[in-house]
């Protein structure tokens, strides 16, 4: 069966939440080591002294950590990485930039020439929960979802059609996993475009993740699936740089895939509605006791978005994805390209 292959382990760029696993394991301090290595006084006396000491140390020790925790989620939200200082804009014609010729079909011969007046972007954000807005979207021409964002449970709030799907490398797991949720789709023609490293989902390369998918694409041929060329990838780091003025490799930036969604929904649809994305400033506002809201709206225990958002846009170790700096170059685009936005409403 398709999904017994899918046991075959393949090393994948971390995706959005990865941040939250490593800190946890990087940020426990080794408490019990210095407790290990003391000799105990001889006395009863003096060794509840000692143990005293210790305990009096240990607390001293977290109490520094907490507080050093919190001046850096501070330190976060007012040095974000933002678009680079003194730099002018480079602005660039989406729908001049834009070319089918970009995208390769997995089986078959297709083209990418999915088209469509109006558009819903439904966003995997934990926002859209409570919107009732299923029945709006699914009356749009078009709509497009990301990685392995589900509609069965979720129909009132998200809806449940389906045109277009954008999934990154690290997601195509996850995708083909269910797939009754996002294979065998009652939808006409859906398309899937797959993002990722060349060396993982290029056709050249013909690697693990390309023949899993390529294989997919011939199960389910009313599907259209896709990948992103490599050179196609490179004009989307060239794009990056040129709306913030950040080198993508030199700022250790991971583009994410609502970069990759936005700029695809810009190239097919003559206007967009997006759902549950949340302003560039939304996360710096002061908010005590502001309501936590899960990243995703269908993982309801994982981190929340607004801190997901403040540690990656100001971390300077490791590769990160800018979501508030995309969002600062999505503010701009709207105005060109006849985008609004609901739940939250940006303007």
């Amino acid at each position: 069966m398709m999904t017994d292959s899918l046991s075959q382990r393949v090393d994948t760029q971390p995706d959005e939440t990865a941040w939250a696993s490593r800190s946890a394991r990087q940020g426990k301090p080794k408490q019990q080591e210095g407790v290990a290595q003391t000799s105990c006084p001889s006395s009863p006396v003096g060794q509840q002294s000692h143990r005293l000491v210790i305990f009096a140390a240990i607390v001293v020790l977290m109490t520094l950590l907490i507080l050093y925790g919190s001046n850096n989620i501070n330190d976060v939200a007012y040095t974000p990485f933002h678009v680079a200082a003194n730099y002018a804009i480079k602005a660039t014609d989406l729908k001049k930039w834009s070319g089918k010729d970009g995208y390769v079909p997995f089986h078959g011969n297709k083209s990418m020439n999915l088209h469509c007046q109006k558009c819903a972007l439904v966003t995997s954000s934990s926002h859209v929960l409570g919107s009732r807005a299923g029945e709006e979207i699914d009356r749009t021409e078009c709509v497009i979802r990301m990685n392995d964002a589900p509609t069965s449970g979720y129909e009132a709030d998200v809806g449940n059609q389906t045109s277009l799907r954008v999934v990154a490398h690290s997601s195509v797991f996850r995708v083909i996993r269910r797939p009754g949720e996002f294979l065998q789709r009652p939808d006409s023609n859906p398309v899937i475009i797959f993002w990722g490293p060349p060396s993982k989902i290029g056709k050249e390369a013909k690697g693990t993740l390309y023949r899993l998918i390529q294989r997919v694409s011939m199960t389910y041929s009313n599907m259209s699936c896709f990948s992103i060329t490599a050179s196609k990838m490179r004009r989307f780091d060239g794009l990056f740089h040129r709306e913030t003025g950040r080198d993508r490799q030199k700022s250790h930036s991971w583009l994410s895939t609502g970069w990759f969604t936005m700029v695809i929904a810009i190239e097919i649809c003559d206007s967009i509605k997006v759902y549950g994305m949340v302003p560039p400033y939304h996360c710096g506002k002061s908010k005590p006791g502001a309501k936590k809201m899960p990243y995703h709206y269908y993982n309801p225990r994982g981190p929340d978005e607004c801190v997901t958002y403040l540690q990656n846009e100001g971390s300077r170790r490791g590769n990160h994805h800018r979501f508030i700096t995309e969002k600062q170059v999505f503010a701009r685009w709207a105005k060109q390209y006849n985008i609004t936005f609901t739940h939250p409403k940006w303007f």
